[in-house]
């Protein structure tokens, strides 16, 4: 019987065919805008994840001054660190995995005919590991180059690009203010990160190099320090605290003049931020499945109005009105399923297309695909019942007077 039901709801819908595609546009526009924004959204999720674990992995900051609290605040100045505070970290603090100096400057790098405007950044072989940098060619810093400060230099693939064009850089020589600089390396593209810099529009020199030949101090602005354990970083922060609020002289209740970034709050915060936007942007494009269950409780209120004499012919030779409730209240759930159906495939389609111009991954989520199918089909229960009930209390006599 309920196939049959089926069947005549089929029939009907066919019979009005402009109508009931009508009708289920609200239903395709929800049910596409749902997957297309999630989807979306889940692909905005996980590049920001991968982005920032680009930067490093296990990754602690450690920056000079503390900034201002709240909006407008001010930062503080502060001492800047030494190389026997970065030697001291790794000397005293358990549980790291490599630990580099940081020092940089924005330069003008120039190669025969060619220059651009980079940051030139000083500092060790750890560099590479803590920040997770791959070299595509070339090598790493010796000992020698790192104790004697050597002119020499590993470029990111942006500056290589803009000074060399498809050329092998290895060997050449260019300049960085006033010192010619050997490159020695070209590292690995990682692209634009996620707050929206170039990755890769930098040099590495030694740090040495640095300080002499292009800051004229032995300050370093940033350590960057990697755990082995991504589950210590707490312990190691508070040990890191403690010993540079040592080393610094800063004692009683007196406040840092350095403050330290955990990669992994920065990467939640991001993360967590991108979720709750996605939901919200859900719940919105959800709001057009509700429109769209309106659309169809009206169109099937005009067709229990147009079709009240077959109604009523259907009740006077014995049906049941249980079996006419189910009749309407089946074309509507079969509408807002084709309806549903169409917006599966056009969310899909739009959120492939919107993924590849935003530059995101396009992940597939299952779950929600069947949920808004699931939903729009409780959309056709729910706004269908009642044109159905209506139907099914029709009084047969008054049903067949009806014109």
């Amino acid at each position: 019987m309920v196939w049959e039901t089926v069947l005549l709801a089929q029939r009907e819908i066919r019979r009005n065919v402009l109508r009931s595609t009508l009708t289920i546009l609200g239903i395709v526009i929800g049910v596409a805008a749902v997957i297309t924004m999630v989807t979306l959204g889940g692909g905005a999720t996980a590049q920001v994840t991968k982005e920032i674990s680009s930067l490093g992995t296990n990754l602690l900051q450690v920056h000079t001054g503390q900034g201002g609290r709240g909006p407008g605040g001010t930062r503080v100045p502060a001492d800047m660190f030494t190389v026997e505070d970065v030697d001291a970290v790794v000397r005293e603090i358990s549980g790291l995995e490599a630990a580099a100096p940081n020092a940089s400057q924005r330069i003008q790098a120039i190669y025969g005919n060619a220059n651009w405007s980079t940051t030139v950044v000083g500092s060790t072989n750890g560099f590479l590991l803590v920040r997770d940098w791959t070299l595509e060619s070339g090598r790493e810093f010796t000992d020698t180059e790192l104790r004697a400060g050597k002119a020499v230099c590993i470029l990111g693939s942006s500056v290589r690009e803009e000074l060399f064009g498809d050329r092998d850089p290895i060997g050449s020589s260019i300049r960085l203010q006033r010192i010619s600089c050997q490159v020695i390396g070209v590292f690995q593209s990682k692209g634009q990160s996620g707050f929206g810099s170039d990755q890769d529009d930098f040099i590495l020199i030694p740090l040495r190099a640095f300080q002499r030949r292009i800051a004229g101090n032995t300050d370093v602005s940033t350590i960057y320090i990697s755990a082995q354990d991504s589950g210590s970083l707490e312990n190691i922060k508070r040990n890191i605290e403690r010993l540079l609020r040592e080393r610094r002289r800063i004692t009683g209740g007196k406040e840092d003049d350095f403050h330290l970034h955990d990669m992994r709050e920065i990467m939640d915060t991001l993360t967590g931020t991108t979720r709750v936007l996605t939901a919200l942007l859900g719940a919105v494009a959800a709001v057009s499945l509700l429109v769209g269950g309106i659309g169809i409780m009206n169109i099937m209120l005009v067709s229990v109005t147009e079709r009240t004499r077959e109604i009523g012919i259907r009740l006077a030779i014995g049906a049941l009105e249980q079996e006419v409730l189910l009749q309407f209240l089946v074309e509507a759930v079969v509408l807002s399923c084709f309806g549903g159906l169409i917006g599966i495939a056009l969310g899909l389609i739009a959120a492939s297309a919107g993924a590849r111009m935003l530059q995101v991954p396009f992940i597939l989520n299952v779950g929600i695909v069947i949920v808004a199918f699931v939903f729009s089909a409780l959309v056709g229960v729910v706004f269908g019942y009642f044109p159905a009930r209506k139907a099914a209390r029709l009084d047969p006599i008054e049903a067949l007077r009806h014109e």
